[in-house]
């Protein structure tokens, strides 16, 4: 067990868009993201430790929120109930997840990032040195599957709770704080994703968002970066509620563009 924590902790409204979208949007149902994907292949505790990192780190299933029932989250998953539950236990002890007792129990989310004492803060230059190649290959990944997904949102005609969705993800993707701002905004590109229509496009964005997550919460902050990267997110936005399929390509390209270019400033 102590080497599969080791593992685990080691992988650990703009104007223009409508503020009575993004008040609404808080009392609609959560945008079908790509949460609970069945288990395939491999070491099935392994990826469905992978699976539940995922959806607590790309802000998938919150913090202070609880986790499926065991037999539904199993069978989404497509996994033994004892898999499951060693995989729940083993981010439980790595400080993830906490389980309480009584009638409105069960299992909840108690944090993003493992316990302090699981391993602290990364350093940034040793996670890309660790990725190697993988980072490269990701950037370039994520550029394409990234405006791929904006794109099409943008094609799409989208429901009104959709609508509703990418505007309220957007409001909450402007939070400065440094606990929750790399949630926020992972969950905006998943929302955004998720208004494509492609499941498979959907996952492949929580995919990479997953992979890059780490090395982007290392990096130091800088208020203008994200002052810059808030005004693409709205331009992104807007135009995909115009139906600017080409628009929206064009500004998640800058915007994936302008991500890769600081990594690798900050990281030679």
């Amino acid at each position: 067990m102590e080497g599969r924590l080791r593992a685990i902790r080691a992988g650990a409204a703009e104007p223009g868009v409508g503020a009575a979208w993004a008040r609404e949007a808080r009392a609609e149902p959560e945008p079908a993201l790509p949460v609970w994907r069945p288990v395939r292949g491999g070491n099935a505790f392994e990826i469905t430790v992978a699976r539940l990192v995922q959806a607590i780190k790309l802000g998938m299933v919150r913090v202070g929120e609880r986790l499926p029932a065991e037999r539904e989250l199993a069978e989404r998953l497509q996994v033994s109930r004892v898999t499951l539950r060693e995989a729940i236990a083993a981010l439980r002890d790595a400080g993830y997840l906490e389980s309480r007792r009584g009638r409105t129990g069960g299992t909840f989310v108690r944090s993003t990032q493992p316990a302090p004492e699981a391993g602290g803060r990364p350093d940034a230059g040793e996670l890309a040195r660790e990725m190697g190649d993988r980072l490269h290959d990701a950037l370039d990944f994520r550029r394409v599957v990234e405006s791929g997904a904006a794109a099409l949102a943008a094609n799409r005609s989208l429901a009104a709770t959709e609508r509703q969705h990418l505007v309220g993800a957007l409001a909450a993707s402007r939070d400065r704080d440094p606990a929750t701002r790399r949630v926020s905004d992972s969950r905006l590109h998943l929302v955004i994703a998720a208004a494509s229509g492609s499941p498979s496009l959907a996952a492949a964005v929580a995919d990479v968002q997953l992979t890059l997550d780490r090395l982007l919460a290392a990096i130091p902050v800088i208020t203008r970066n994200l002052d810059h990267s808030d005004a693409q997110h709205a331009r992104i936005v807007d135009a995909i509620l115009a139906g600017d399929a080409g628009g929206a390509r064009e500004v998640m390209e800058e915007h994936c563009d302008g991500t890769a270019e600081l990594l690798r400033a900050l990281l030679t």
